[in-house]
């Protein structure tokens, strides 16, 4: 899932990395995620949360919510749309190319994936990636949510789970020294990879539709009490919610994540579906 963004908030505001300062000195522990919390998925545009809301996603040119925990999400395995030209003015190297020379892309989204095959590319797209983080800690979130982990899945197989794995751990390992906990985006298979335990330094998941793909319990033995899934058609809201009881936090979005007011806006809970 990837979120919609106001134009003037695709464009990167530096000229090396994008927004963001660099990581804080001694940055704190990071708090960890309420167990079991009241989640919101707001990556589609800021919103007040119902008050009952505990956990808040948001894309990182957003501000936190005030009084919530907030997380901030960033695209971290492949390029927005609109930031296309940036990555190729600054970074050209670090946009995978398949054999024919073309970019690989993600094509439900229009989005470049970002070439973590080689060592040097992964530690030039954490620091990137890194300084994002760091302006997330900035602002006052606690916590990333990574999106695109799977990105080796549309890679016309130019990347591999091994890639994702160690580029993903320099990634957590730069929201920890931001001083946030840091949320695995989907990919059941790496905590399959990890024996059934947190993959790549990991804190907690984001499991996009965990319900109606039979991964919840995936996620759940991997992070217990941590487990955030956003399902975005209700016929799949029963099964995800069998395992409210067990930690999961369940919320239905509908697929664009669209803010209140809009036609197309959905928001529920297990509550509406008891």
């Amino acid at each position: 899932m990837k979120r919609i963004l106001a134009v003037a908030a695709l464009v990167p505001l530096a000229a090396c990395s994008g927004p963001g300062g660099a990581a804080p000195v001694d940055a704190p522990a990071p708090p960890p995620l309420p167990e079991s919390p009241v989640l919101d998925y707001q990556i589609g545009g800021a919103s007040t949360p119902a008050e009952d809301v505990e956990v808040v996603i948001r894309d990182r040119e957003d501000p936190p919510a005030e009084g919530v925990y907030s997380v901030c999400y960033v695209n971290g395995f492949q390029t927005q749309p609109q930031e296309l030209a940036w990555w190729e003015a600054e970074h050209p190297g670090l946009l995978l190319r398949g054999g024919d020379g073309e970019y690989v892309v993600d094509g439900e989204w229009d989005e470049v994936l970002l070439d973590v095959s080689s060592p040097d590319n992964r530690e030039d797209l954490a620091a990137i990636m890194a300084e994002w983080m760091a302006g997330c800690a900035a602002d006052g979130y606690q916590g990333v949510e990574l999106d695109n982990l799977d990105s080796w899945t549309r890679s016309e197989g130019l990347l591999t789970p091994g890639h994702a794995e160690s580029y993903a751990r320099l990634l957590t390992e730069a929201a920890h020294e931001a001083g946030l906990v840091a949320g695995q985006k989907n990919a059941a298979e790496l905590i399959e990879r990890a024996g059934g335990g947190p993959a790549a330094g990991f804190d907690f998941a984001v499991a996009e539709e965990c319900g109606r793909y039979d991964e919840c319990g995936v996620y759940l033995g991997a992070y217990p009490d941590r487990v955030l899934d956003v399902e975005y058609r209700e016929q799949d809201m029963p099964a995800a919610c069998e395992y409210v009881a067990e930690g999961v936090s369940v919320v239905l979005r509908d697929l664009d994540v669209t803010t209140p007011g809009d036609p197309a806006h959905v928001r529920g809970t297990c509550a509406d579906f008891s």
